[in-house]
Order: C-alpha cells, then structure tokens, then sequence
C-alpha cells in the first residue's frame, strides 16, 4: 500500500463513518405565540416580557417562545380566534369575547392579591363599590339621582361594566331593546376620568357627587379612598384576568404550557408576573369560562353593552 493510498483510506474512513452515523442536527424549535392585552407602549412591554419569555423557554425546551403585543384588546381576540397567538393573557371583557366569538378555551383564572371590604385575599375574584364623601346627605344609591358621577373608563369590568348592572338590579335605569343602558338616564351628569385615581380627584376636588372604586387598585389608593368616603352600595363578584388558548392550538404543547403556567404562582417565579403582567399577581387556577366569567355575563347582559376601544395614538 502506497503513501498515497493511506493518506486516502485515513481521509476515507472517517467519512464513511460520518455519512453512516444519525444525524446530529438539533429539531428546529416549535414557535409559541403569546400575545399580551396592551396597557404600555409595545416597545416597553416587548423589553418587560424577556424575563419572562426567557423563562418560559427554558421550562418548555424546544420552544421558541415570541411575546406579542397587539396594538389593541381586540388584536389579541383575533390573534386567538385566527391562531396568530396560541395563549393570551386578557382583562375579563375581552376574555369574554374571545372565548365566545373566537371559540378560545378559558383554562386558567388569575388568583390575585385584592382587597374585599377591609381585608387582604387571595381570590381569583373582587367587588366594586359605590362611594360618595362622609358628609354627603346620599345613603343610598337612589339618593343620588340627578347628581355627577364619574366612572374610570367605559371598558373597565369594575368600573364601569358592574356597577352600570348593579343600577339596573336595583332599577335605577333601564336597558331599552336592543340598545345600550345608559348612566347617565339616571345621573344628571356623567364623566369618564380615565381611571380610578383621577376619578378620586374629581371626587375630593367636589366635581362630583359619587365614583367607584374597588378591590384591586393599588392598596394605598384603595384604603385612602374607603378612609375619607362612605359606601353607599357594592357590586360583584367581579372576575379577574385570565388565561386562553386558542382552538387552534393542539398537541401535547397545549398542555405543557398550562402546567408551566402554573408554576408562575411558586414563590419563586411570581416576580415574573408581577414585574409585567399583573402587580398583585399571585397564580393561576384551572378554571372555564362559564365558571370563571357567569357573573360578567350577566352584568353584560343587564347593561346591554358592546365592547369598543380607542386604538392609543403614536
């Protein structure tokens, strides 16, 4: 045997072996979309999320985990209902809606830190109410007929959606056929402040008669507001935010992410939601719509109201 023909056998072999060996190219990585409800700007969300999607990743190996923002509540619906987004984490409203016109399944229901009356729980509900200032003459809600009310927001479940059902439990207005109740058939003047906070400020100020505030605002806005007010009626309970999946995400990843969900709420891993999501984040529980959303719809029902938003201008 020549030099020659050594020096082709010593290239040859390990060719030969190679080609006869299973390859060793590593299974592209499954995409997972998560798209989350906006409440910043997407930038700042996206550079909030990493931890998380980091996380996310490293407890679902295999997966490439993208974090999606939509530009509005409704984005995310149809994410859902068009299999954009395999999970979504939604405000109840919208969790409504995408689980009864996009056909996604509700699978887990955030417990939150929230307060109910005077105390601190761990609920995966809570309960809005009704305040007007200590030295009002209104004991109830009838008294306050004719008078100013600010709501938070028109979208907002405990600002808005519950107590306008709360006044037509009681009979205060009335929901004409297929049409919108309306506060302000009641009230004799109605505002939309933009949030709680500021709707305690037109409260303190005397630019209204009565607002609404409930048990899972930050905890400090929440005690000063029951310390200088009196509550003269309350609604709920009130559903918190929640998980859901698309119909037309299926295999075992489908469950493999509610289980990784799930251990969101060890102690360990809750600054993760805490820091982006949800501040009174606590965990999940498995839930379903009808269990989880029953009281919402009915407050839908009685208010008769359809959702609507503003997309945030640039």
């Amino acid at each position: 045997m020549t030099f020659r023909t050594l020096c082709l056998l010593s290239l040859a072999v390990p060719l030969a072996l190679a080609a006869c060996s299973p390859s060793t190219t590593s299974p592209a990585p499954v995409r997972l979309v998560v798209a989350i409800q906006p409440t910043l700007a997407a930038d700042e969300m996206l550079e909030k999320a990493r931890p998380l999607e980091a996380w996310l990743e490293q407890a679902l190996p295999g997966t490439d985990v993208q974090i999606y923002v939509p530009l509005s509540q409704a984005g995310v619906i149809e994410a859902l209902r068009f299999g954009q987004a395999h999970v979504a984490f939604m405000g109840a409203w919208p969790a409504y809606l995408a689980s009864r016109l996009g056909g996604a399944e509700l699978a887990l229901a955030e417990v939150r830190e929230v307060l109910i009356d005077d105390e601190p729980v761990h609920e995966t509900f809570y309960f809005s109410y009704w305040v007007v200032p200590q030295g009002s003459a209104a004991k109830t809600l009838t008294d306050l007929q004719g008078r100013r009310a600010c709501f938070p927001s028109p979208i907002s479940t405990s600002g808005y959606v519950a107590p306008l059902g709360r006044l037509v439990e009681l009979g205060l207005v009335t929901k004409p056929d297929g049409g919108e109740a309306d506060p302000a058939s009641f009230f004799g003047e109605v505002r939309f402040g933009g949030g709680y906070a500021q709707c305690w400020e037109a409260l303190k100020g005397g630019q209204v008669d009565v607002t609404v505030i409930a048990g899972d605002v930050p905890a400090t806005l929440y005690k000063d507001v029951l310390a200088e007010t009196r509550v003269v009626e309350r609604q709920g309970p009130i559903p918190s935010h929640a998980v859901l999946l698309s119909r037309e995400f299926e295999g075992p990843l489908r469950q493999q992410v509610v289980d990784a969900l799930l251990r969101l709420g060890d102690e360990e891993h809750r600054p993760l939601m805490r820091q982006f999501v949800s501040g009174i984040f606590v965990g999940f529980e498995r839930s379903d719509a009808d269990t989880h959303l029953a009281q919402l719809r009915t407050y839908l029902d009685q208010g008769g109201l359809r959702f609507t938003e503003r997309l945030a201008t640039p």
